[in-house]
């Protein structure tokens, strides 16, 4: 019998490729038969090591331009709303501390997700606390204690923590794809091979000797 192989997802709030990939991993993975792993982390320290002070899309117009303009495209293509926020990149810091607070108990993904429709979809600033408080009464949660423990000196330091293992692994943006052995992809575009490696690894391990 094939084990089942796990799949790390590493993506960032503010992060455009991000939400595409967010809002169709969950699928992707299940179809795949993959154990979706959920990473949320900061970019801008990412940015900062390799000289840059906002996002690449921010920083060069043409980029940004051309990514604009493949996110419209991308989005129609897959059936998802989306409108450009009026002040990008957004600050997700709260977001991304709230995001590790779910993991456990296993809301992560719907809180993703929701954090993304709202950002992309809706063109509301997920720096707003009320816009995260909307979030999470939404999906049933305790959002003042959530919003509380998100900012708790323990919870700051995980994410620190997650930041310093982005920086070891060499991830240097968003989304990206960890197979369990260690092999990175990076980019929305790069999903299915990601799982394809993933379930293609767990096929070879699992051969008799």
């Amino acid at each position: 019998m094939i084990r089942q192989p796990n799949v790390e997802f590493w993506y960032e709030f503010a992060s455009t490729y991000s939400y595409l990939a967010a809002m169709r991993v969950e699928k992707a993975a299940a179809e795949a038969g993959v154990v979706l792993l959920w990473r949320p982390f900061l970019l801008g320290p990412v940015f900062k090591a390799q000289g840059l002070e906002t996002s690449p899309f921010a920083r060069y117009p043409a980029k940004g331009r051309y990514m604009w303009r493949d996110m419209e495209r991308e989005a129609a293509r897959l059936g998802l709303p989306f409108y450009r926020p009026k002040t990008f990149p957004q600050n997700g810091l709260t977001a991304a501390r709230v995001a590790l607070l779910g993991i456990e108990p296993g809301w992560t993904p719907a809180f993703t997700k929701a954090v993304y429709t709202a950002e992309f979809g809706e063109c509301r600033d997920i720096a707003d606390p009320a816009v995260l408080t909307d979030i999470l009464t939404a999906l049933g949660l305790a959002a003042e204690a959530i919003l509380a423990e998100a900012q708790t000196d323990a919870n700051k330091t995980r994410l620190r923590r997650m930041g310093d293992e982005v920086q070891s692994r060499g991830i240097f943006g968003a989304p990206t794809f960890f197979t369990e052995d260690g092999e990175m992809f990076w980019g929305n575009d790069r999903l299915e091979q990601a799982l394809d490696w993933a379930v293609a690894q767990a096929r070879r391990s699992d051969w008799p000797v």
